[in-house]
This record gives structure tokens, sequence and C-alpha cells, in this order.
């Protein structure tokens, strides 16, 4: 509490007051290094360079912000559900961070409005650069605070006020459907093959299915099901899609090596 009215008294005795009073609608509570909130709202396309040629903007503050997220929304499953399987939890946790809710969400705090972004990029085209800044304004808060604010944050000011989890951890999401949507779009041929299939204690049948893009191995999944062997072989292969920038490229670049 002597800290907190420490932090305001400073804020206070600031000549600039409004981009505190700014992050406090976003955040719930004031910023300590304002710097921090500040770069997590700047895109790459308006950089600043420094005295040493280095160009600054929240692309860094991304990076630590998504580990922080997911480790955050991870620590808050796993104790919720404490009897749910650890495939539950990933599926449930996919659901909370994946780009399209973290941009909703971002939008939701007012985040959106606070982005810095040069008037050439098409925001339209570019339907991440607000999921992309609420990961960076994470890694803000963790500079800045820690994780247990970060835990906070996420708990009081995300899920509580935007996200009913009990309704979003029963919703099925179909990560087949969405990889052959992907697939079409781009012109890819997905296929399930299954490569194993064993009978363990009490006649339990475990599927092991092998995943490949337009012939190449990409990735496996082990279920109980034919259909729950794909449907993590999808989930698998969509994180590693979403986490390789230029995917299809070294993909087409594989098979052009192959074909040779």
């Amino acid at each position: 509490m002597i800290k907190k009215i420490i932090r305001i008294i400073r804020l206070f005795s600031k000549s600039r007051k409004e981009p505190y009073f700014t992050f406090f609608n976003v955040l719930g509570f004031y910023p300590d290094k304002i710097e921090y909130y500040q770069l997590a709202m700047r895109h790459k396309s308006v950089s600043i360079s420094t005295d040493t040629g280095h160009l600054l903007s929240n692309e860094r503050l991304e990076f630590l912000g998504d580990a922080v997220l997911n480790s955050v929304v991870t620590d808050i499953l796993y104790r919720r559900y404490n009897n749910r399987r650890e495939g539950f939890l990933t599926n449930t946790r996919s659901k909370i961070v994946k780009r399209d809710s973290l941009n909703q969400l971002a939008i939701e705090i007012g985040l959106d409005k606070l982005i810095q972004v040069s008037k050439h990029v098409n925001s339209i085209g570019n339907k991440n650069i607000c999921g992309n800044a609420l990961e960076a304004l994470m890694g803000a808060i963790y500079l800045d605070f820690g994780y247990k604010k970060c835990k906070k944050f996420v708990e009081e000011r995300l899920l509580k006020s935007f996200i009913n989890l009990d309704e979003l951890a029963n919703q099925e999401m179909n990560f087949k459907s969405n990889l052959i949507e992907w697939s079409q779009k781009h012109r890819l041929q997905v296929d399930f093959i299954l490569i194993n299939e064993s009978v363990e204690k009490h006649n339990k049948h475990i599927f092991d299915t092998q995943l490949t893009i337009d012939g190449q191995d990409i990735c496996r999944g082990i279920g109980l099901s034919k259909k729950e062997s794909q449907q993590n072989a999808s989930f698998h292969a969509l994180q590693i899609i979403n986490s390789t920038p230029r995917f299809i490229e070294e993909l087409h670049s594989i098979n052009s090596i192959s074909a040779e």
C-alpha cells in the first residue's frame, strides 16, 4: 500500500500525466516505467533509431510477452482445472492465446486506440497488429512489475471481464478443419496417415497418426481414436505453421530439392 501511495504521489509530480492516465484506463493500474508501455505500442513501421543505430519497436517486447502470456494462462488453467488432462488444458490455452482471440481482447480493452503505426500500413490486411501489441503490453507489465502483476492483469482485466472461461473450455475446437481450410487457401495437400495402432491395458487403443503437407512429414499426433490423433496432429501442425513465418516458402524449397 505504501509503495502504491508513493507511486501515485510521484505520478502527480510528473509534468506529463496524461500517458499514465491513458494506460490506467487500459491496464486498471498506473504504470511505473511508462517508457515500457509506450514502446509496446510502437509498431515496427514507426520504429525509432537509437544513438547506436538500433531500431526500436515493440517486436522484442512482443517476443517476451508471448512467453509470459503463455506461462500465465497455463498457470491459471492448471490451477483452475486440477482434474483435467493435458490435452484439455492445451486446447483451452490455445483458444485463449490464438491470434483472433488476442486481437479481439486488445480491441476490447481499447489498445487499438493507442497503437502507433504508419498510415501506410494496411490495418485491415494486418489484423494481427492489435494482438501483437497486447503481447508486447504483457512484456511491458512483466518488466515493470513482474510475473504476479501479469497474472493479475490477465485474470482480472482480460478473463474476468471478457471471457467466460468454463464456456470457452467446453467449446470444441476443430483443429483439423482449421488446418484443411488453411491448406485449401494455399493450395496445399494435407494427408493423415495412420502409422501405428496399439492396444494397452484394459483394451485401451492408442492411435498414432503422421501428418504430411504436400508429401512432407510435418508432425505426429497420438489419441484414443483416429479422430483424436488427427486432431492432435493438426493442432501441432498449426503451432508449427504459426511459429514459422516462412513455412510455405521452406516447404516449397524442400519439395524442389526432393524433385531434383
